[in-house]
């Protein structure tokens, strides 16, 4: 905070010092230094500083349109749920606690579609969304404030790009453009928009210091990374051009200190636009792939592997069945290029096959020991066991209302499509559909229910079975293995 208030006032000292040294230049100038022989009235001297220091207050005034034209469109989101504990003392454990979080958002639909980051309303078992005064006012609710809250839906958490979409019951909203995130330039002026450290309808000005960050360099993830200033509370909030367009989503921050450093990350305005347009007609997120995990090469690991070049990209595996392995591609090769495109990290291979659609094939160039080939590989949908799992779901037979999951009977095909698990019987869980009739840490998809109260279960019906037996009143506790781990699921009745 020191070094905040330091630039602050270097910043606000150059200023002045601007304006001092117009002020010495106009009133010692020649014309002035012969005021005797040439006077000049006092309007006219204000007339040239005012002009002297125009650039300034237009500047200003033009921050400050952009600042009002922005701000409505940028909302509050409250989350209540469980929460992982956040005591030093048990970041290692698995215990939850009940809170709230708070993030922002923008709106991207007047119909009441929002963007947010996953991770501001991951746990949470009611989610709700404070408006702009303005844009409230927009949108009068009966019985509502001017700064309106309203319950809101959870329609898409997608994990792997840290975004998802809320929906909430109103019309006419101020929206905000998304602009092509290809254009961005390093160095160019942007403003994050949000509620930092709880403080809502908050801006913050900066640059892009780099127009695709990578953080981790063997993840294809990338981000836009800012000097403005973002705190906790920003995540989901814009970052925005000079125009009022959307170039990014504030993300991240790296920081040693917990507060901003610097150093901020965004996902970039063409991937939200991606995400919303899938969810928009299709309800759910595409993530294609050939079937393969890869690593950046470094001197370390050529050296250990005795390859023959220092950078590029090694295929560590490739998935059994899947279209790398059907074309012939094998662990331990180099790739060299996308359809003719050189590709020389992660980001670029990742980038390179993100612009395939479902279907076509993509055309790798690849290294095998003193060999050069090239692979005609398919990109295919990426399903991941929870896809998997809904696709088996008939909702009427598979609900299970007081737990608000859907539920599919441990068989030998669900056996095949699991890790491997402690049990051959039991409940697995297929998807959530409510909240249920209780609240606490409830069982997720992928989840094995093995039990209720101590009562083994091995069927839908028998889980059914065990549930209505209980009151409502009744705490309910849940025996389920979770990615390998056998845990005590505690619910209570939701009073």
């Amino acid at each position: 905070m020191t070094i905040f208030q330091g630039r602050v006032c270097k910043q606000t000292s150059l200023i002045s010092s601007v304006a001092f040294c117009l002020g010495l230049l106009i009133t010692s100038s020649p014309v002035e230094a012969q005021s005797s022989k040439a006077p000049i009235s006092v309007q006219a001297k204000h007339s040239r500083l005012d002009n002297s220091v125009d650039p300034l207050q237009q500047a200003s005034a033009s921050l400050q349109v952009l600042s009002k034209r922005v701000g409505p469109s940028v909302v509050q989101i409250f989350s209540t749920g469980y929460i992982p504990d956040g005591d030093r003392e048990h970041r290692n454990t698995d215990l939850l606690s009940r809170g709230l979080t708070s993030g922002s958002g923008i709106i991207i639909a007047s119909d009441g579609w929002i963007v947010t980051n996953a991770h501001v309303v991951q746990g949470g078992r009611r989610i709700r969304v404070q408006l702009n005064p303005e844009a409230a006012l927009s949108a009068p609710q009966k019985g509502r404030s001017r700064r309106a809250l309203f319950d809101a839906k959870l329609v898409v958490a997608d994990r792997d790009t840290d975004l998802a979409l809320l929906k909430i019951d109103a019309a006419d909203l101020p929206t905000l453009e998304l602009s092509d995130s290809n254009d961005l330039k390093q160095g160019q002026l942007v403003l994050a928009f949000g509620s930092p450290l709880g403080f809502d309808n908050s801006v913050s000005m900066g640059i892009v210091s780099s127009v695709a960050r990578q953080p981790d360099p063997d993840s294809p993830t990338i981000y836009v990374q800012t000097d403005a200033a973002i705190n906790p509370g920003n995540s989901g909030g814009p970052l925005v051009d000079t125009s009022g367009r959307v170039v990014g989503i504030n993300t991240l921050i790296l920081t040693q200190s917990g507060g901003n450093e610097g150093i901020g990350l965004a996902i970039p305005s063409n991937v939200v636009r991606s995400v919303y347009n899938q969810v928009r007609s299709e309800g759910h997120v595409h993530h294609h792939q050939i079937g393969v995990s890869a690593r950046n090469i470094t001197p370390a690991l050529a050296s250990g592997l005795g390859l023959d070049r220092e950078d590029g990209i090694l295929i560590e595996d490739v998935i059994p069945d899947a279209p790398a392995a059907s074309s012939g591609l094998m662990p331990g090769d180099i790739v060299l290029s996308v359809n003719e495109k050189r590709v020389q990290n992660i980001r670029q291979f990742a980038l390179a096959l993100y612009s395939f659609a479902v279907g076509e094939e993509a055309t790798l160039e690849i290294q095998r020991g003193k060999q050069t080939i090239q692979y005609q590989i398919p990109v295919r949908e990426k399903q991941d066991v929870q896809e998997r799992l809904a696709d088996l779901v008939t909702r009427e037979q598979a609900k299970i209302p007081q737990l608000g999951i859907l539920a599919l009977t441990l068989d030998g095909t669900l056996v095949r499509m699991l890790p491997p698990l402690r049990n051959r019987f039991g409940v697995v869980v297929a998807g959530k559909e409510t909240y249920g009739a209780y609240e606490g840490e409830g069982p997720l998809p992928g989840d094995v229910i093995y039990s209720v109260n101590g009562t083994p279960v091995d069927s839908v019906d028998s889980l059914r079975s065990a549930l209505d037996v209980l009151k409502t009143a009744d705490a309910i506790v849940l025996q389920a293995e979770r990615a390998g781990s056998l845990h005590y699921l505690v619910l209570e009745a939701d009073k």
